[in-house]
């Protein structure tokens, strides 16, 4: 399920918008869910889930641009194309990391062209990032922001370099085969990402946050391969 948000004021262009968006998807055999939102204030209230967003730039209240810096302030990471009818605007959206502008009026060809590349960013995004689904959210982290997973009582708690701890429900070994070679089930309870290992000393991996993380007697002669050819292969 991949879900769109379409923010405009004005809601013909929404209608707009969302044909064109159902009808791309309809063709990729994808499911889709999308919302519309009349202002930003009413987007910024939303606490779903948003993978992409077209996002008005001249609106009445708050316009596109602020209402842009402050989702992404509060870590919104999806992918964000701007709707307007100044292109010399299109200039402040690199602060707020969108990834294509339309300029109204729309036109198809240009929107097919956006949406291919979109979809294709989409497509390589899930092979460097893991979904976490928790509840009837989601979020998408990327693989290399992941130090080590640790699983207590069927939860996994994943430990971001950035400090923080995403913990959801999944089986560790479901886990396992989402991530790929640059992990290691060094013990029962935890994978860790080769990336951010800063040392190995009886059967303790160190790593790049601080943390320390138990290696099994089991697994620690497969261990020291994998790290070795890791480091053949950097």
């Amino acid at each position: 399920m991949i879900h769109i948000a379409i923010c405009d004021d004005e809601k013909h262009m929404s209608d707009y918008i969302r044909a064109f968006v159902s009808g791309f998807f309809r063709k990729k055999n994808r499911e889709i869910r999308v919302r519309t939102f009349l202002s930003g204030e009413e987007l910024l209230d939303y606490n779903g889930q948003i993978d992409i967003l077209f996002l008005d730039i001249q609106m009445k209240g708050m316009d596109g641009m602020e209402t842009a810096r402050k989702l992404r302030a509060d870590q919104f990471r999806g992918f964000l194309i701007f709707i307007t009818v100044l292109k010399e605007m299109v200039f402040q959206s690199f602060e707020v990391q969108a990834y294509d502008y339309l300029v109204k009026p729309v036109d198809k060809k240009q929107f097919a062209k956006t949406m291919e590349r979109l979809y294709a960013s989409m497509q390589n995004a899930n092979e460097d990032s893991l979904l976490v689904q928790k509840g009837h959210e989601g979020r998408i982290i990327s693989k290399d922001e992941i130090v080590f997973c640790e699983i207590i009582d069927r939860k996994i708690y994943l430990n971001l370099a950035s400090g923080e701890i995403v913990d959801y429900y999944e089986r560790i070994e479901n886990l396992e085969m989402k991530l790929d070679s640059h992990f290691f089930r060094c013990h029962r309870s935890y994978l860790i990402n080769l990336k951010h290992l800063t040392g190995y000393k009886n059967g303790t991996a160190y790593m790049d946050n601080g943390k320390e993380v138990p290696v099994s007697r089991l697994r620690s002669r497969e261990f020291s391969g994998v790290v070795l050819q890791y480091m053949k292969n950097m």
